[in-house]
């Protein structure tokens, strides 16, 4: 089966760093710098004084690599920075998403409910590792590599939605073609559906099917997102070729929650959605 993101492969100390984030993290890397120089220690002496690699140190000080917030604190203490490091915690984190990906990123943290229909591929929440490196790997033009591997390591961190208590309550909606869309290959996508059953089976997340030969069909405008946060906030997220828009105006996410709504009234329910998972499953 294809290996889905674990929490313990979110320990990674750091991930290559995509280019619209270099500006946090170059002014991190010259405060730890600083820090460092003050007390006359050398990268390779603070990197045995936190237990993290000589490489990562300078990496880091280079503004080439994302620090942990782990790394953030041991570093702090170590250079006896007072907190100064401490407070970019979380502008650091921010980093490691799209710019335009980032204000639904730091939502969707605060989720207790989250939907989302999706019509090209399946939804970053549900991806398996092999088959988010293969969407990213497929984008034209293309992607470098060192961003790639930020990319699906960000969602790794996205996918802790699903370990996180309470549990929010999850629906996602996905069109029959991206079932099929042999996206990275025959095994990716059967490891990707079997991921699928794995996910839909859990009691807060329910997994629906829009089958093609639909002859009505709600969601032809695009893919779209809903959260509920903790404080009762609901808020639109849509996004296509690179750009996205966080909806607020009441009125508007109102008439997307209906939507969405006919939208899972038209598609399979998630009990017949998983038999048609298990269905497609069998003829790969």
């Amino acid at each position: 089966m294809g290996r889905r993101f674990s929490m313990a492969e979110s320990q990674r100390p750091s991930r290559p760093v995509r280019a619209e984030g270099t500006g946090i993290l170059k002014t991190f890397g010259r405060q730890q710098k600083i820090l460092r120089e003050r007390l006359g220690l050398t990268q390779r002496q603070l990197a045995e004084r936190i237990g993290y690699g000589f490489d990562l140190v300078a990496a880091v000080e280079q503004g080439r690599r994302i620090p942990r917030p782990e790394y953030i604190d041991q570093v702090d203490v170590a250079l006896e920075a007072g907190g100064l490091l401490k407070v970019m915690k979380e502008e650091v984190a921010r980093a490691k998403y799209p710019a335009f990906f980032e204000d639904f990123a730091a939502l969707e943290k605060e989720a207790v409910e989250l939907q989302a229909y999706d019509s090209q591929v399946i939804n970053g929440l549900l991806q398996t590792e092999e088959y988010a490196r293969a969407v990213l790997a497929a984008r034209r033009p293309p992607v470098h590599e060192d961003t790639i591997q930020q990319r699906v390591a960000a969602r790794l961190d996205r996918q802790a939605i699903f370990d996180r208590q309470p549990p929010p309550m999850l629906s996602f909606v996905l069109e029959e073609t991206v079932l099929r869309r042999p996206v990275g290959g025959r095994d990716v996508l059967r490891a990707q559906l079997e991921h699928l059953l794995e996910i839909g089976r859990r009691p807060n997340v329910e997994i629906q099917v829009m089958p093609t030969d639909r002859d009505e069909h709600a969601g032809l405008a695009g893919p779209l997102h809903l959260i509920e946060t903790e404080d009762q906030r609901r808020i639109a997220y849509v996004e296509v070729q690179g750009t996205s828009q966080l909806i607020m105006d009441r009125k508007t996410v109102r008439e997307i929650e209906v939507r969405y709504g006919i939208i899972r009234a038209q598609a399979l329910t998630p009990r017949e959605s998983l038999d048609f998972i298990e269905k497609v499953l069998g003829e790969l």
